[in-house]
Formats: structure tokens, C-alpha cells, sequence
């Protein structure tokens, strides 16, 4: 990303500007994971770090069913399996086989599963389809937890029959790690991937939503991550939110100036405006009908000239 390619978005700043801004969002940030990081690639200005954005959707999202595809295989450290061959329940060796995936489910979906933490192994225990061949039950709940850890959720939630599809709180916090090349779109489809959600980056948008009520939709050609530094790094005055296109109107600044202000004041604002408005008419009606007194009267003297003569 050139330097141009930024001041092509956001026009009204420089490079020097850009610096002093993104060394005041450090100093608020001091000492907290929020602080960014700018480099130089040939000449090019880089800054990296995380963007905080604010869930402010109202229609449910659709979480991706990956928990229930997602097949790992054991380490190769597994004795079980190193040396090609099958454990029977009593330790005798079966003919080497394929080596068998482990089918990862939410521990809800597995019957006669233990509780999280637990690794009796007790017999009957069958959490992914064959048997104890592999030994005790206590590996195969060692890897489902392993998965598990390495999952993003929105709220707590992951993919099951119940939470698949679902509305995150309002105003509810998430971050992704970004760099200053990245735009609109990009941030977008790694919000969406970071959390597995099946709607299409298509359906959103990212606004900067100011507490005053203005919204400033981010254009395609826009990067967010130094929108987010010529805000400033306060989220009590502005923030970025995640929002549907067809859900969402911008408000310009003029506007949102009267969007706090109660119905009774509001329609006393209208009155006054209506007031002025008739004024206004009645200035140009009383103007036009000088100047058209002003013609007709001309015309009438002119008319009467060659009479005369």
C-alpha cells in the first residue's frame, strides 16, 4: 500500500499528520494490547494491530458447522499407532490398518460422554466410533478439548443445533489484528472467517458511529484501521460497528446535532423553520410582483408611442 493510495481515501491529512495521530492513540493506549505498530517497507508507511469493532447487527447471523466436519489425526508421538499397528482392549496387535480420523463433536452430541476434566474410562465409552481400540478415552477427549481451545466464539457461542443461528448482543466488543493495507472488504471476510459465519461479507458494513449520533458509512476503498486513528483512539466518543447495508441510513453531522433533542423540541424547531419559510415566500412573492408591475408598465409605454406620433 502506497502512501497515495491512503491519501486518496482520507485526502484531508498527511504523512506527518497520520504520525502524530497514531502517537497519540499509543499514549492512550500505554501499556494495553490496543497499541499499534508502524514500520517502513521501501518507503512505504505499514501501522499493524488490533481494531476493536462493535457488533450492531438486528437480523441473526449463521455460524459454519465446523466442529461437526473438522477430522484431526493423533500425533505421531501416539504408541497406539507409530508403530502401524492396532491395540486390542487387552494390548494384543491387530493387522496394521488405516489409520483411523477422529471425528471432532461437541461433547453434547457424543452419549455416555464424560465431563469435561474427567478421564475415567469406563467401559462403554465410544465417543468417536471404534471402540477402545485406541486405548483409553482420555486421548480422545485430550483432542477434542485441543480443538476446542483453538475456537473463537461470539458471546460463548459455537456451533450447535441450538446456537447455529443467533443475534450477538448489541454493542458487544470483538477485535481482529490488521494492518493499514487492509480495506474495507478485507477486514470484513476476516471478521467473518475469525468466527466461522456463513452469511456473506455482502450483507455488511462497517460504520464509524460517533455519540452523537452521526454514522459514517466506510467505503469499499477505505481502510479502517487508519479511519479508526483519525477518529482517535476514545471509544466513549466514536466506535466501529458491524452493521447490515439495508439496515442502516448514514447521518451527516447537520443532522445528528437534532437527533438527541426531545419531540417537543424538535416540532418548535419545525414551527420556527416554517415561519422562516413563509417569510421567505412572501419577500419573493412581494419582489416578482415589483418587477412584473415594473414590465407591464414598460410595455404599456411602449405600446402607446407610435400612437402618439
Amino acid at each position: 500500500m502506497s502512501f497515495c493510495k491512503v491519501y486518496a481515501s482520507f485526502p484531508f491529512f498527511s504523512r506527518n499528520e497520520l504520525l502524530l495521530h497514531l502517537k497519540t492513540y499509543n499514549i492512550y493506549y500505554e501499556g494495553q494490547n490496543l497499541q499499534l505498530r508502524h514500520r517502513e517497507e521501501e518507503g512505504e508507511l505499514i501501522v499493524e494491530g488490533l481494531l476493536n469493532i462493535s457488533w450492531g447487527l438486528r437480523r441473526p447471523i449463521r455460524l459454519q458447522m465446523q466442529d461437526d466436519n473438522q477430522r484431526i489425526r493423533p500425533p505421531p508421538s501416539s504408541s497406539s499407532w507409530h508403530s502401524g499397528c492396532n491395540l486390542g482392549a487387552h494390548g494384543s496387535v491387530l493387522k496394521p490398518s488405516t489409520l483411523p480420523d477422529i471425528q471432532v463433536t461437541d461433547a453434547e452430541a457424543v452419549p455416555n460422554a464424560e465431563a469435561p476434566g474427567s478421564c475415567a474410562g469406563e467401559p462403554g465409552l465410544d465417543p468417536v466410533g471404534f471402540g477402545r481400540a485406541v486405548g483409553s478415552s482420555c486421548l480422545i477427549l485430550h483432542f477434542q478439548r485441543r480443538i476446542r481451545r483453538h475456537r473463537f466464539s461470539i458471546n460463548g457461542h459455537f456451533y450447535n443445533h441450538k446456537t447455529s443461528v443467533f443475534t450477538p448482543a448489541y454493542g458487544s466488543v470483538t477485535n481482529v489484528r490488521i494492518n493499514s493495507t487492509m480495506t474495507t472488504p478485507q477486514v470484513l471476510k476476516l471478521l467473518l472467517n475469525k468466527f466461522k459465519i456463513e452469511n456473506s461479507a455482502e450483507e455488511f458494513a462497517l460504520y464509524i458511529v460517533h455519540t452523537s449520533g452521526e454514522k459514517q458509512k466506510l467505503r469499499a476503498s477505505d481502510y479502517p484501521l487508519i479511519a479508526r486513528i483519525l477518529q482517535g483512539p476514545c471509544e466513549q466518543v466514536s466506535k466501529v460497528f458491524l452493521m447490515e447495508k439495508d439496515q442502516v441510513e448514514e447521518v451527516t453531522y447537520d443532522v445528528a446535532q437534532y437527533i438527541k433533542f426531545e419531540m417537543p423540541v424538535l416540532r418548535s424547531f419545525i414551527q420556527k423553520l416554517e415561519e422562516e419559510e413563509d417569510r421567505e415566500v412572501k419577500k419573493l412573492m412581494r419582489k416578482y410582483s415589483i418587477l412584473r408591475l415594473m414590465i407591464e408598465q414598460r410595455l404599456e409605454e411602449i405600446s402607446e408611442g407610435p400612437t402618439a406620433m
